[in-house]
């Protein structure tokens, strides 16, 4: 039952690259005591003492994490519409006009791709589809958001008539729509983590644009218990969180299951909305080369001054322009902490992330999501895109996410996606960027890929009991794994 701490996970195989223990594929025990593991023998060496949980041959994995997660958009993804699958703007307009208002009169919809559509979305269009019902569209990317007239003139925003906000003005409308009242948005919030630990998932961080501290102080106060969190903090609340003394690392609760994580800085724009800065022009429109939302010598105060504050810091980089940008910073600065994407970064700029001990925190399923977008966007950029292979020879520790809601946070997926390179039979897309299973393993849990994934006598029992091994498992295997147990810290977070 969940909540209950089994003194033996039982009948389970051991897996992960680079073991050293003997038991190859023979089934094991593994004995808990007090949050570790206490030991791992062959199943029924040693008596089990206790609660039993059976993996009936299932193989035991460390807990997963997810790196990057935007915890409360996330979870209201549930009450909006998707639009991952509209076709055109035109399809996606009528479909918000069908769409339910909810219960502070807006309708919105997530999850579009402007990019890929043959039509070009206009305020003229959303308003015909859409009447006098404030409604709004967000961009898979979260980096553009689509409204009509009666939501302009809601969030007191001067019309454009492409109906588009971009970048700083379209994540204050994301702020404003995730404002949502803590009664409805905390539970799913539960929910959407509980569903999470039935992947497999212990951990996550969630870099929502919000006071974070407050709302997870708020969750534990109710009884959350779910999931490790490292919670993120912005610069508009640096200087607060420096005043309150959070240092990375530091724990909300006497448990330490909520903990303070790295300020994150936004840099650069996103490939979707044509923003990413990059050192080559867009295709038609040779003037674009994205934008550098935060200036190079901006970044560099930032991140001294969090630096000196005991805050990692977590810079968000997609283009090749504005990877250089953050990697000269941390050199600069001497702050730790990951650039977040690195979705396309210079030949040169590869060992740079090895040689400055800074994170590459990527979504492996992004690739496969905008492999078209980026074959026709980013065609005539010489940098390297989505290069998993390449930083993991050089060195740099992959740290695995999904960026929910922009990609199902489901690390199965993202391995799946790390490994094979490819989706619903497609052939595979740039092969040789793929990684070995036991390096996507490792990137999905909470040290990365440079840590060791496989178990041993005294880890924390941040557990997780699958039916297959994902070292061998094929790619649509990989997406279907089922989970039949997680733990954290020997309790159990789900069972199926």
């Amino acid at each position: 039952m969940r909540g209950e701490r089994p003194d033996v996970v039982a009948n389970v195989r051991l897996t992960g690259g680079g073991r050293l223990d003997p038991f190859g594929d023979d089934v094991v025990d593994v004995h808990l005591a007090n949050g570790v593991i206490a030991d791992i023998a062959p199943a029924g060496a040693l008596a089990r003492r206790g609660a039993v949980v059976d993996g009936a041959g299932g193989w035991i994995i460390p807990g997963l994490w997810d790196h990057h997660v935007h915890t409360v958009q996330w979870a209201l993804v549930a009450q909006r519409e998707d639009m991952g699958r509209m076709a055109s703007a035109a399809s996606a307009a009528a479909a918000m006009g069908r769409a339910p208002v909810l219960a502070d009169g807006r309708r919105v919809g997530t999850g579009f791709r402007d990019a890929l559509w043959p039509d070009t979305p206009t305020l003229e269009m959303l308003d015909g589809a859409t009447g006098d019902v404030p409604t709004y569209l967000i961009n898979a990317d979260v980096h553009s958001v689509w409204l009509n007239s009666a939501a302009f003139r809601r969030e007191g925003f001067a019309l454009d008539p492409s109906g588009m906000l971009r970048e700083e003005p379209a994540f204050e409308i994301s702020r404003r729509l995730n404002a949502a009242d803590p009664a409805t948005s905390d539970v799913l919030v539960g929910e959407a983590l509980a569903a999470a630990a039935g992947r497999g998932v212990v951990g996550v961080v969630d870099i929502d644009m919000a006071w974070n501290a407050e709302a997870w102080a708020r969750r534990l106060a109710a009884g959350f218990d779910t999931t490790r969190i490292r919670f993120g903090i912005y610069p508009p609340q640096l200087e607060r969180a420096i005043a309150e003394g959070l240092e990375t690392g530091d724990a909300l609760d006497a448990a330490g299951l909520v903990r303070v994580g790295p300020l994150k800085v936004i840099t650069d724009g996103s490939l979707g909305t044509r923003t990413a800065a990059c050192s080559h022009a867009y295709p038609g429109d040779p003037h674009n080369h994205g934008i550098l939302t935060v200036p190079p010598d901006e970044l560099v105060a930032l991140l001294t001054r969090a630096t000196g504050g005991g805050l990692a810091c977590a810079v968000h980089a997609i283009g090749d322009v504005a990877n250089s940008h953050a990697l000269d910073a941390f050199a600069a600065t001497g702050a730790t902490g990951t650039i977040e994407h690195a979705q396309l970064v210079a030949h040169a700029d590869i060992p740079r992330f090895a040689r400055l001990g800074i994170g590459a925190s990527v979504q492996p399923e992004h690739a496969i999501d905008d492999r078209d977008l980026t074959d026709a966007i980013w065609a005539q950029q010489t940098a390297v895109p989505y290069p998993l292979r390449a930083l993991a020879d050089a060195g740099a520790n992959l740290l695995f996410g999904s960026d929910a809601p922009v990609s199902p946070l489901d690390p199965w997926a993202a391995m799946a996606a790390a490994v094979h390179r490819t989706r619903d039979g497609r052939p595979a897309w740039r092969p040789e960027q793929g990684l070995d299973a036991g390096t996507a393993l490792a990137a999905s849990t909470e040290l990365g890929s440079l840590a060791r994934a496989t178990l041993m006598p005294g880890d924390v029992a941040d557990l997780a009991v699958v039916d297959r091994d994902p070292l061998t498992a094929d790619e649509p295997a990989m997406r279907a794994t089922r989970v039949a147990a997680t733990l954290v810290a020997g309790r159990l977070t789900h069972v199926a």
